[in-house]
């Protein structure tokens, strides 16, 4: 885009590098306004799109039973831990044991200390074995968890199960949503990153009215029989995983770029040679190879030598990169957000929800049956984002969340407070004080439940996205096992104090949102560099659009040859390059846009040869003969174009300087064919 602050010695060419660029000719036919041509969309944006991919909507709703897992657990415990089959089994859970809240705490947490192990672990599982295929690991642990859990005999063995069966949840909350956002169209990605909340508090409807019934059971398979349950929802997830398709950009990053075609064919309903696939399918392996050279770049030493010990400095290491200025305020947006999601309160409630009721004044059958309807309050709101996520924006509703959530955990702590020693004689208050804590169940779900799980996915640059979402997920366990250690010790010590706790967090909760939180509704992935004031996304972004050029050029040679990527015959004329020429779109010329250009080609001239060459040598052995195609079109290019605003002969540096490849490849394009060989191929080839 001209820009009328550029010195008077500069040319600015950058309309010609990166994504489709269109440019509108003002009154002053020699200011050119470029703009992006927008991409077509495989279908609607939000819920309403879901419809439209009806096989992507089942492979994401098929891989969320991962989150269903962990919710069933939850939903499990919170009943077992009150049934009497279970604390004559259990003694030291029970609340006339020493230590009771210590040891009903730890039993709670176990889940979550194992979740962080888990999660920690899976990014490089899930780059060395697949997504999909990882999956399948998580389940094979999870399910030995659940034998575990089922047929334990003390309570030891009963801690030691529930670690088991958490290693396996962690990794699965670690990679689901990770597959799910590799899979879906962009305009439906948040939606469906959704799903993996919903299956959450599915999981603990389901669970709970399960256990519910149970209860009536005698002896030991009242809480035995639960724990088995679990097993079927694992032992469908583990088996049909095989029929999943593998991820698309999985595929690219082990170099197999033609069944990552194929799986992205299928995935979008679309013929291979379809424009919208095959753009996709080039974005993908440009952002893969960018993220290679990124590494490269930051770790030279650690490149140079591809032994394992290297490798696993470079895993190590690369974390780091998290920590670094241009990422930091991410990172912290990213943990942040997972630390107050727990200190809020929320699993406190769904753990402990019928001990909580029961400090409320209520009776046993009536504690049971409220925390069955405070769960299904969670997915009411959890289902209203859905709607809301994508219309009133992230930090609205993290800020007005953490509003009425303080709201009702003082109203609560108060009514405790005042009449807590004698409920029967004041029954509207307990009642009143249930029917806040469902107020406040379904202000969570509405807000803080979905958004601290689709955020993470979005601030990070693509370099370091995997690693930043993976911190994001830890800070959830690690904070998540710290809430199910101390609320039972809370509750059972200070009964109104534990809901004054949560209320405090949840007005830290609103102003550390207000204050750091960055709005993301309807910003684009590279414009996260604008929110959070770095240069982090846009420099990486950059980087990408100049290897997406270079494909061009690579798969262009391979069309020459009559054949494209894919091994078709194409008579000369791929469905890629088609893709490229109706997104690729330039305004007509005018005379003097010719005029202009003629006077640059004149002093493109005597250095054309060196620049075209050293574009040559970056697209390597596999194209080397590009180098006098890419000199000869330089002279045609700046015959034909509409030229910026240029006032001096000194374009060399923004040509061939940062980003100059990319702009000189775009050159190559919008020239069309091998003709107009000069001078500049004639200098290109003697060198």
């Amino acid at each position: 885009m001209a820009q009328s602050g550029m010195p008077a010695d500069e040319v600015d060419i950058s309309s010609t590098h990166g994504y489709p660029t269109q440019e509108k000719h003002t009154k002053d036919e020699s200011q050119v306004e470029t703009q992006i041509v927008p991409r077509e969309q495989y279908v609607k944006s939000g819920f309403a799109g879901i419809l439209g991919s009806p096989y992507v909507l089942a492979c994401a709703s098929f891989s969320a039973m991962g989150g269903l897992l962990f919710g069933y657990d939850q939903g499990v415990v919170s009943v077992i831990l009150v049934m009497e089959q279970f604390l004559s089994e259990f003694p030291r859970v029970s609340e006339t044991a020493s230590g009771a809240g210590f040891w009903k705490g730890l039993l709670t947490a176990m889940i979550e200390l194992g979740a962080l192990v888990g999660a920690m672990n899976q990014g490089w599982i899930a780059d060395k074995i697949s997504r999909k295929y990882s999956i399948m690991v998580a389940v094979v642990i999870f399910l030995i968890g659940s034998i575990l859990q089922t047929a334990s005999n003390g309570y030891a063995m009963l801690v030691v199960a529930r670690l088991i069966g958490g290693v396996g949840i962690g990794m699965l909350s670690m990679v689901v949503p990770l597959y799910i956002s590799e899979i879906s169209p962009p305009e439906i990605r948040g939606t469906l990153l959704v799903l993996e909340e919903l299956a959450i508090v599915g999981g603990i409807v389901i669970a709970f009215w399960i256990t519910y019934g149970t209860r009536f059971i005698p002896g030991e398979w009242s809480w035995r029989l639960p724990f088995l349950l679990q097993i079927i929802p694992g032992v469908i997830l583990g088996c049909g995983v095989v029929a999943l398709p593998f991820s698309p950009r999985w595929l690219i990053s082990k170099g197999r770029h033609e069944e990552a075609l194929a799986s992205l064919s299928k995935l979008r309903q679309l013929p291979a040679d379809n424009v919208l696939v095959l753009r996709e399918w080039t974005e993908i392996r440009a952002e893969v190879m960018c993220h290679q050279e990124i590494s490269a770049e930051r770790h030279p030493n650690l490149h140079a030598e591809p032994t394992r010990l290297n490798r696993i400095k470079l895993e190590l290491v690369s974390w780091l990169d998290c920590l670094r200025p241009g990422c930091i305020k991410r990172t912290h947006v990213g943990t942040g957000l997972m630390f107050f999601q727990q200190f809020v309160g929320v699993n406190a409630m769904v753990y402990y929800s019928p001990t909580l009721f029961k400090t409320m004044g209520l009776e046993y059958d009536m504690q049971l049956i409220m925390s069955g309807v405070l769960n299904i309050c969670q997915f009411i709101g959890v289902a209203s984002s859905l709607y809301t996520m994508d219309r009133v924006g992230r930090k609205p509703l993290l800020v007005w969340g953490s509003v009425l959530m303080s709201v009702s955990h003082i109203i609560i702590a108060a009514l405790v407070g005042v009449y807590g020693k004698d409920w029967t004689h004041h029954r509207n208050a307990g009642w009143t004080s249930v029917a806040f804590l469902l107020f406040y169940m379904l202000a969570f779900g509405a807000t803080w439940g979905p958004v601290p799980w689709a955020m993470p996915s979005e601030i990070f640059p693509s370099s370091l996205r995997a690693k930043g979402v993976a911190l994001s997920v830890c800070s959830n366990w690690f904070n998540n096992f710290i809430i199910g250690l101390i609320t039972p010790p809370l509750v059972q010590n200070t009964e109104w104090g534990a809901y004054l706790f949560f209320a405090i967090f949840c007005v830290l909760s609103g102003i550390w949102a207000f204050l750091f939180v960055r709005e993301t509704n309807g910003k684009t992935l590279e414009e996260m560099d604008g929110v959070f004031g770095d240069s982090a996304s846009a420099e990486d972004e950059e980087r990408r659009r100049r290897i997406e050029d270079l494909l061009f050029i690579r798969d262009r040679d391979a069309d020459r040859n009559k054949a494209d990527i894919t091994g078709h015959n194409t008579n000369g004329g791929s469905p890629l390059l088609v893709s490229y020429a109706t997104c690729r779109r330039r305004a007509a010329p005018t005379d003097r846009g010719r005029a202009v250009n003629l006077q640059m080609q004149r002093q493109l001239d005597p250095w054309a040869a060196e620049g075209m060459a050293q574009v040559a040598r970056c697209l390597g052995n596999e194209v080397a003969g590009s180098g006098r195609t890419v000199a000869a079109f330089v002279g045609q290019h700046m015959r034909s174009c509409v030229a910026p605003k240029v006032a001096a002969p000194s374009p060399r540096r923004n040509l061939f300087g940062r980003g100059g490849v990319g702009a000189a490849l775009m050159m190559l394009y919008d020239a069309g064919g091998e003709s107009g060989l000069g001078e500049s191929a004639g200098r290109a080839e003697r060198v």
